[in-house]
């Protein structure tokens, strides 16, 4: 029996920890991942798994390549995760759509929209022709005259997120990866300027290097040792119907709310963004005004039923950048977190620049913009 310890442990198995855990044990590292619970049943579960478009080449400043590099990346990890555990994540080049409908919306989608190319990322306008041409299922809505404007983003790609962390899971447990669930992370075991563990409500554990990546509870955790972040949590609320076949081939965007549809007609319907503390269910009004959203999209929704709703808190910050490196004043304590609506799509990078942070050697991406120090 092995009784060395880690090399790494890594505290939480969302997402952004098991994409950590799987990048590090590609390069040797032996690691221990710790969760409160089951693995990936937090905001890595909840979300819808959108991928926007973001270009490498064009970017400068350090969140544009974070996001240049993870949207090169997760197709090849895709492709990895599957030759690997045999477990298809979803991954889809399905593209996106983005309306817009009211005066004020539609105004600042045509600017965001025309500055997109100046980043690299192909943008195409749309008639109304155009737009039924792709997606009849929006003839209603186009009919009706309320769409004011319409643009295609051809390189919006989607995974479906449950699958996607059960393929980390099990890519994780086929490169020797430690996974221990279901133990409360109580607090992090310091000597002087060193963090040499965790304490969880069973035991503690030893390693040479702690990550912290638990989501808005990495705040608490951090807190304890005198580091202050603006990690929050963000309520998100989600429906999901189950049209048998999809209506749509392309994920829907109007402002902060989306459509994405799954190959097995299952139909997501998001969010919002609540700051409610650690509230994490669902209420009434808010699934009453997604469905609605949904009905003005797509009346023939009406006629199909509604087959969940669900809550998630995704890790907010004050600023919208995430906390990725070192945690100042600690030797060998990392964090990697407050990636709010953008987890699952920064998880590829954010694994393999905190795997040079942790290995020491040179992240290609200057991790000062998100340090704790800000």
């Amino acid at each position: 029996m092995d009784t060395q310890p880690p090399d790494v442990i890594i505290v939480g198995a969302g997402v952004i920890g098991l994409s950590i855990a799987w990048e590090l044990a590609s390069r040797g590292s032996k690691v221990t991942v710790v969760d409160k619970q089951q693995p990936g049943k937090e905001a890595s579960w909840a979300g819808a798994g959108i991928l926007p478009p973001a270009n490498l080449e064009s970017a400068i400043d350090p969140l544009e390549q974070l996001h240049g590099l993870s949207h090169q990346l997760h197709e090849q990890w895709a492709q990895t995760l599957l030759e690997e555990t045999g477990i298809d994540n979803g991954f889809r080049k399905c593209g996106g759509i983005y309306v817009g409908r009211k005066v004020g919306e539609a105004a600042f989608l045509d600017g965001a929209m025309r500055a997109l190319p100046e980043d690299g990322i192909t943008v195409a306008p749309l008639s109304l022709n155009d737009l039924v041409e792709l997606e009849p299922e929006l003839a209603p809505l186009a009919e009706t005259g309320a769409i004011r404007c319409s643009y295609l983003l051809p390189d919006e790609y989607q995974l479906r997120n449950p699958d996607h962390l059960r393929a980390l899971v099990a890519g994780c447990q086929a490169r020797g990866v430690e996974l221990i669930t279901d133990h409360e992370i109580t607090s992090i075991i310091l000597n002087e300027d060193k963090a040499v563990g965790i304490a969880t409500d069973a035991k503690e554990f030893h390693a040479d290097n702690i990550c912290i990546a638990a989501g808005p509870w990495s705040a608490q955790l951090l807190d304890q040792v005198g580091v202050t972040t603006g990690i929050l949590p963000i309520r998100g609320q989600m429906v999901m119907f189950n049209t048998q076949t999809p209506l749509l081939t392309h994920i829907v965007n109007e402002g902060s709310r989306y459509m994405v549809p799954r190959e097995d007609g299952r139909l997501l319907v998001g969010s919002c963004e609540e700051e409610v503390g650690y509230e994490k269910h669902t209420t009434p009004d808010m699934i009453q005004e997604l469905t609605e959203f949904a009905y003005e999209i797509l009346p023939q929704l009406k006629d199909h039923t509604i087959e969940r709703s669900w809550a998630g808190l995704r890790p907010g910050s004050f600023d919208a950048f995430p906390y990725i490196g070192h945690v100042s004043g600690f030797r060998n304590l990392f964090v990697a977190s407050g990636h709010f609506r953008n987890g699952i799509h920064l998880s590829p990078a954010t694994a393999i620049v905190m795997t040079d942070a942790i290995t020491e050697a040179t992240p290609s991406i200057d991790l000062s913009m998100f340090s704790t120090l800000r």
